[in-house]
């Protein structure tokens, strides 16, 4: 894959703008001191000034009839030229909808730091196809928001991928992880979620050293990019690392499996260098999907390939912020995954 031009680095004082490109809660009435609560937490944290887009806060029921009210956000996001950054509020299951909305030139003439996972997948594709790199990282409801406080481990490597043009090094797995969904009101934002401890980086398969530029997100949301223009060519993935999570849909591993054998039939596994796997959903499913994917490796000759297993991104948390398009490189003998250049400049 080749390498994306890489936005400039945030910097305190900047201004980002929050976008809600999928599900629209961030603007809805029970929610909505939540994103003031992430919007504060930003602001406290990063020293960064949060702004919002039109059509951020006009909630969820608005925002699903209007796809192109949130394309329009995005595109002007990029477009103003006072905006250094663009903030995902929230995933949710739609955001493909935009796609015939969106102008991709705006993005490739205004790089600028892009942040968001789950189906923001979507939106990071749309970067991808217009050259830029994006993060892979913390949203402004479900991370910055988060009870008591935002995770120590998700903010250090946040900073560390926006705000440092050096390369970040090793991305370890966090010391503890937790998957537990308590209830977003206000009476339960002080309940801290319970922790379990964390273990190292599972080498499913493969030895050695492995170099490729990191492509990816969440499994079930590339799923629906397959076919259309977000989706790069076959030849694209040549010397990629493939980054993969599944989200709180649990789905079956069987789904997993069908996804990977579809990637195999295009030619994709083939040119893959490595394949990082974040540990899925409060680990249901998680040796079924090691399974899974030793199956689908295994049917195409790629049972030798290095594939590391239980990263820290995704939807357990805390998380690393993973930058598409740089450098990184698998080691199954630490086992580790380290960056090998920056995201930003």
């Amino acid at each position: 894959m080749k390498p994306l031009q890489k936005p400039a680095r945030l910097r305190p004082g900047d201004t980002v703008a929050a976008v809600s490109l999928s599900w629209g809660g961030a603007g809805d009435a029970e929610l909505l001191w939540r994103y003031e609560l992430g919007k504060q937490r930003i602001r406290e944290l990063l020293g960064l000034t949060v702004v919002e887009m039109p059509h951020t806060l006009a909630g969820s029921e608005f925002l699903y009839r209007h796809p192109e009210a949130r394309a329009r956000d995005l595109m002007q996001a990029f477009s103003d030229s006072r905006i250094k950054g663009i903030f995902s509020c929230i995933g949710g299951d739609d955001s493909i909808r935009l796609l015939p909305f969106i102008d991709f030139d705006v993005i490739a003439a205004n790089p600028k730091v892009f942040l968001g996972y789950s189906d923001t997948t979507i939106s990071h594709l749309m970067c991808a196809r217009a050259g830029l790199s994006s993060f892979y990282g913390p949203s402004i409801l479900a991370e910055f928001a988060e009870n008591v406080q935002m995770f120590p481990f998700s903010l250090e490597y946040l900073k560390r991928a926006l705000f440092d043009n050096t390369p970040a090094g090793c991305l370890p797995c966090s010391p503890e992880w937790t998957g537990e969904r308590i209830e977003w009101t206000q009476s339960n934002s002080t309940t801290p979620k319970a922790m379990q401890p964390n273990t190292p980086y599972l080498v499913l398969c493969g030895k050695g050293r492995a170099r490729g530029r990191l492509w990816g997100g969440c499994m079930e949301v590339l799923e629906m990019a397959k076919g259309t223009p977000l989706w790069p060519d076959t030849e694209a993935f040549e010397d990629t690392i493939l980054f993969l999570e599944t989200s709180e849909d649990t789905s079956q591993p069987t789904q997993l499996l069908y996804a990977l054998r579809n990637y195999g039939a295009m030619g994709i596994l083939q040119r893959i260098r490595g394949l990082v796997f974040a540990k899925p959903y409060q680990e249901i499913f998680a040796e079924a999907y090691h399974e899974a994917i030793l199956k689908v490796l295994e049917e195409y000759g790629l049972a030798d390939l290095p594939v590391l297993c239980n990263a820290s991104f995704g939807h357990n948390q805390p998380m690393v912020t993973l930058p598409y398009g740089v450098l990184a490189e698998i080691d199954c003998g630490s086992p580790s995954l380290s960056l090998l250049e920056a995201g930003v400049l």
